[in-house]
């Protein structure tokens, strides 16, 4: 990516994106391309199964995407054999519906339109049908209760437009439909049906033609709870004609339903004298499209989920070998349920009775039930997304058989990322969120040829907690591997490293980790178990773990008394969800009580010595700043100067100087100096600096100058003189929002010059080149900073950025590239390279 700046000195480079999948129904649509999109809080996310990485988020809603749906979808991939472009659409919890392109020659998106004649509420449907290559019909539903049916005509010039019409809105009244689905009328040319279901317990049939003017043609009744999902089969061949077509319904009564439509006359052709079906005995409504009617018979009732089914989906039909646009449907169905389940559904060949052939994730503790469930484009794989806002997916391994494996997926937060920081070695990041996880990603080495960065993947949860975590700090002395975490409780908690989690990671690094062989011997903790509420993580020892516990025959696995205990294993894999929620927590060492309210801020040292925390803030009393010892954990100090929370704190890379901003406007600088044991502290300086909350700051790795940044959308650089004074040196030039995160690297010691990364309200990123000349008079000069680069909107946050890091910037001086870590309230932790001229 070059900037907009017209100075290409800097160029930056997506590296990974680990985000989580927002926790609503319909949220999910796996494309007939083979990506799969969700939506990531305002960003429409793009996952490769493959490869299991994000590879784009979609900038453009205000609000929260609640569901997005492909065009063609897996559904319709027999139909997308020639065709190079790609359209999505995702609509959010204001209403508003998008419609993007992916052209699959050059992997280019381009956002086409919005559509005009949106809804007035949260959009909680996409359902759409392509009638040939260059047509496609979907309906949209919402709270406002409203049912949008529109028409997408996809011009067949490169480049080209594409001509959007409203064929018809539908209003269903107060009781708001959440489930839709389209299919053409076998027979019956240019007919189309819409089935709705919602609020209302029924499932409402609708039929129009391709011009518009759809009318209510029927009710289904049957369901006593509100319906869920819908989804109309292709046609299925009967004597060899391909005349009847099937409704899956699914509902929060636990039942699924499969309704038949079969063109009148032929409901009694169909049946075998030895065969009766119970579409024989229970006559449905009858359908009229223009001159063809159809009769509506419920053809099976399938029961088996026990808990709420969220959604049904038929089996992608394969396309016929003699006619390029036929295609055959297999009679086979998935189900998601809050079951924990999900369930592959197919009738006996004797008696067509349906039976479950296929489930999977009965065995997830955590996953607290599935959202939705889709098929791959060749049905060979099936993807779940959960309450965690996580991924689950389950690839058939067997052809013949059903063998169904879990299978690596992309995994990342479901709520605003707080706090980010590296590890000493720069081996991982480590994130936490207010989803109340910690969570830890490395690049994951491919064995067979070392020389590769290999992808990124979630590789540990240290933490799962009962709280929402605001920030963390990962403690860079020697010895094993720490972290120091604060939530909205008065208690900064200490975690250490498992023995479980220094082998995996020296699997990830291919053995080029950061830490001494034999530490593993001093590590006696395995792994850690969950607690009962959440808090507190038991240590799991070496010893302990050849023991078998007792699990009690298994009964009462998800009571407060009884949780299943962990399992700590050395993984040679990334890991899925299951291993990763469950067996790689870290255990708590210690628990640091003296703050008044909830944590809000942490950093350390770079020695590994002290750590200083703050928490939420109206008084002087209350804003205290506290200085912890490493190791014996003793508070050793409490620094007085701020009236308000205290935002963001960092030690001068000597650590002889302590900064800290605060929301009352104002700096302050402490001298630290330690004595053997002893610390001694004093306010150096204190200024009120901006005219507005400073959220960030960020010290010059060369030296005794740094950086605020506030919500008055400026940046400041400030210098530390031989007086011991603090003063302004130089400013950025004014932001077009609120400056919430600042990183400064160095690029160049003798010059004294580094990259200032500054993170804005909006989610964009900027990175500005700094360098500061200390002359023998004491006097500090700063050439006026010159932007370096401006992130592609396309690879940036898309809501506030909360914290900027660089990796191990030390280590990379004679390096021409450098990694940025980023997140942000946009639920995504983001890594860039820059490769610096």
């Amino acid at each position: 990516m070059s900037d907009d700046s017209g100075n290409d000195e800097v160029e930056v480079k997506r590296v990974f994106i680990g985000a989580g999948c927002n926790r609503v129904v319909n949220n999910v649509s796996w494309g007939a391309c083979g990506l799969v999109s969700f939506g990531a809080q305002n960003a429409v996310a793009i996952f490769c199964p493959k490869s299991a990485q994000i590879l784009t988020t979609l900038p453009g809603h205000k609000a929260s995407v609640n569901c997005t749906q492909w065009l063609p979808s897996s559904k319709f991939a027999f139909k997308a054999k020639q065709i190079e472009r790609h359209y999505l659409l995702s609509g959010d919890a204001d209403g508003s519906i998008i419609l993007w392109e992916f052209s699959l020659v050059d992997k280019k998106w381009r956002q086409m339109l919005q559509l005009p004649k949106s809804h007035k509420k949260g959009v909680t449907c996409i359902s759409g049908i392509m009638v040939s290559q260059a047509d496609a019909i979907f309906a949209s539903s919402s709270s406002d209760g409203l049912v949008h049916i529109w028409e997408l005509v996809l011009l067949s010039a490169p480049g080209g437009d594409v001509k959007l019409s409203c064929l018809e809105s539908l209003s269903v009244g107060s009781k708001s439909m959440v489930a839709l689905s389209l299919a053409e009328l076998p027979g019956s040319l240019g007919h189309i049906v819409l089935a709705m279901g919602g609020l209302d317990n029924k499932v409402h049939l609708y039929c129009g033609e391709r011009t518009g003017k759809f009318v209510h043609a029927c009710e289904l009744k049957g369901h006593t709870d509100w319906i869920r999902s819908l989804d109309f089969s292709h046609p299925v061949c009967t004597d060899g004609e391909a005349d009847i077509i099937l409704l899956v319904s699914s509902s929060q009564d636990k039942g699924i339903r499969i309704w038949k439509m079969a063109p009148r006359g032929s409901l009694a052709n169909t049946q075998d004298a030895k065969e009766i079906s119970l579409a024989s005995y229970i006559k449905g409504p009858v359908v009229v499209a223009g001159s063809f009617s159809y009769q509506i018979s419920l053809e099976s009732l399938i029961i088996g989920h026990e808990d709420w089914v969220y959604s049904v989906e038929w089996h992608p039909p394969s396309s016929s070998l003699t006619e390029e646009l036929a295609c055959h449907q297999p009679l086979s169905i998935l189900s998601a349920s809050m079951d924990k389940t999900m369930m592959i559904w197919k009738p006996e060949k004797t008696t067509g009775i349906w039976m479950n052939v296929v489930t999977v994730g009965e065995l997830s503790h955590c996953a607290l039930g599935f959202y939705g469930g889709h098929w791959s484009p060749d049905g060979d794989s099936i993807l779940a997304h959960g309450y965690g806002g996580s991924f689950h997916l389950w690839r058939n391994v067997v052809t013949d058989k059903d063998n169904w494996q879990p299978q690596k997926v992309p995994s990342g937060h479901f709520a605003a990322v707080t706090d980010l920081g590296w590890a000493r070695s720069g081996d991982y990041m480590l994130s936490v969120s207010r989803d109340q996880t910690t969570r830890i990603f490395a690049s994951w080495k491919n064995e067979a040829s070392p020389a590769d960065e290999g992808f990124w993947h979630e590789i540990a949860r240290p933490q799962v907690h009962g709280h929402d975590i605001n920030c963390a700090t990962i403690i860079k002395g020697k010895g094993n591997h720490r972290i120091v975490s604060g939530a909205d409780e008065k208690v900064a908690r200490v975690f250490e490293a498992s023995l479980s989690f220094l082998k995996t990671l020296n699997h990830a690094t291919s053995q080029r980790c950061g830490f001494p062989e034999d530490l593993q011997v001093d590590v006696q903790i395995l792994g850690a178990n969950m607690s009962a509420l959440g808090l507190s993580q038991k240590p799991i020892y070496v010893n302990a773990a050849h023991e078998s516990p007792d699990r009690n025959g298994n009964v009462g696995m998800d009571t407060i008394e009884s949780i299943p205990d962990a399992v700590p294993v050395v993984l040679t894999e990334p890991p899925i969800e299951d291993i990763l929620s469950w067996h790689t927590l870290w255990p708590e060492s210690h628990k640091l009580y003296g703050h008044g309210n909830e944590l809000f801020s942490l950093c350390s040292d770079h020695e590994g010595k002290l750590v200083v925390s703050s928490c939420k803030a109206q008084s002087a009393a209350v804003a205290e700043i506290w200085l912890w010892q490493v190791g014996s954990w003793k508070a050793v100090g409490c620094l007085q100067s701020h009236s308000l929370t205290v935002t963001q704190m960092e030690f001068s890379h000597d650590d002889n100087l302590l900064l800290a901003v605060s929301r009352d406007r104002q700096f302050s600088v402490f001298t630290i100096k330690r004595t053997g044991d002893e610390i001694s502290y004093n306010l150096l300086a204190r200024q009120e600096a901006h005219k507005r909350i400073i959220w960030a700051c960020s010290w010059n790795p060369y030296g005794h100058e740094f950086a605020t940044g506030s919500r008055d959308k400026t940046v400041k650089i400030w210098a530390v003189d031989k007086e011991n004074t603090v003063k302004q040196i130089s400013s950025l030039p004014q932001f077009s929002s609120s400056v919430t995160a600042l990183s400064w690297v160095g690029v160049d010691r003798q010059r004294n010059r580094g990259l200032l990364a500054v993170g804005m309200e909006t989610g964009l990123i900027e990175l500005w080149n700094l360098s500061v000349t200390r002359t023998d008079d004491g006097s500090i000069k700063a050439p006026a900073p010159a932007v370096a680069a401006r992130f592609d909107p396309f690879i940036c946050h898309v809501s506030t950025v909360n914290r900027l890091a660089w990796r191990n910037a030390e280590k990379h001086e004679d390096s021409r590239s450098v990694q940025l870590a980023s997140c942000g309230a946009d639920h995504c932790v983001r890594l860039f390279e820059i490769i610096v001229d």
